[in-house]
């Protein structure tokens, strides 16, 4: 990964410096920038291996950003990765419209983040004698779409979305495997419980008589502080009763 150059364009310092940290700590140099307007003066003079871009900024969205990339002869083919919280359908043939490579919803996942990058650094080198260009016209939600990207750029942008719905899918069950965990640990008293009419012992699932306090704590979440009511004291306590008047 040594000499690996990355361009970081992210207005949010708190993400950048976040980010920043992540690929220096798997041997990327990175050169952060606020904004795509910095981001197309480097350019003139630099070139990165990889863009990485935010897609919501100021003055110019990272959308803007990729197609004025695209549109220059000099930086044209370097792959562009845009980070978005965005997920929509639309949001896709955006990116597909203005020439991405990639994108990473956020939050991203780290191990995702760098699969992705040495996926693309892996392919270019693959892809450098292939050329596949081609374009389309597509009705999309109401609008018209023209689309002229490469074929392995589709692909591309395609896999990362098959990604993104297999990485939700993961959390999904994940999910539903701690709702389940926490469902089971919730005890709970319900149906027709056993109970001797003398001594009020309970019979439990096991068929053995339990003490009412210790049967009522095994199945639900309550501890017992002891009292005594005023007809017991009365009862048993008659003495009491007359000191007390």
């Amino acid at each position: 990964m040594d000499n690996i150059n990355i361009l970081l364009v992210e207005d949010s310092m708190t993400q950048s410096v976040m980010l920043q940290n992540i690929l220096k700590q798997n041997y990327y140099n990175v050169t952060a920038l606020q904004n795509g307007k910095e981001a197309i003066e480097y350019l003139q003079n630099n070139k990165p291996a990889i863009i990485i871009s935010d897609v919501i900024m100021p003055e110019m969205n990272g959308y803007e950003l990729c197609r004025h990339i695209k549109s220059m002869d000099s930086a044209r083919d370097i792959p562009v990765i845009l980070l978005t919280s965005l997920s929509e359908p639309e949001d896709i043939i955006k990116g597909l419209e203005c020439g991405a490579n990639n994108f990473i919803t956020k939050p991203y996942d780290e191990k995702l983040l760098l699969s992705r990058i040495k996926y693309i650094l892996i392919n270019q080198e693959l892809r450098k004698s292939v050329s596949t260009e081609m374009k389309i016209e597509l009705y999309f939600g109401g609008q018209k779409h023209f689309i002229s990207s490469d074929r392995m750029q589709i692909l591309d942008i395609l896999l990362a979305t098959y990604d993104h719905a297999m990485e939700k899918k993961r959390e999904l069950e994940e999910a539903n495997r701690e709702l389940k965990k926490a469902l089971e640990t919730i005890k709970t008293l319900k149906g027709l419980i056993p109970i001797c009419a003398y001594c009020k012992k309970i019979r439990n699932d096991g068929g053995f008589w339990q003490q009412l306090e210790a049967y009522i704590k095994e199945h639900a979440d309550v501890n017992f502080s002891h009292g005594i009511c005023p007809e017991c004291v009365k009862e048993h306590f008659p003495g009491y009763i007359k000191e007390k008047k």
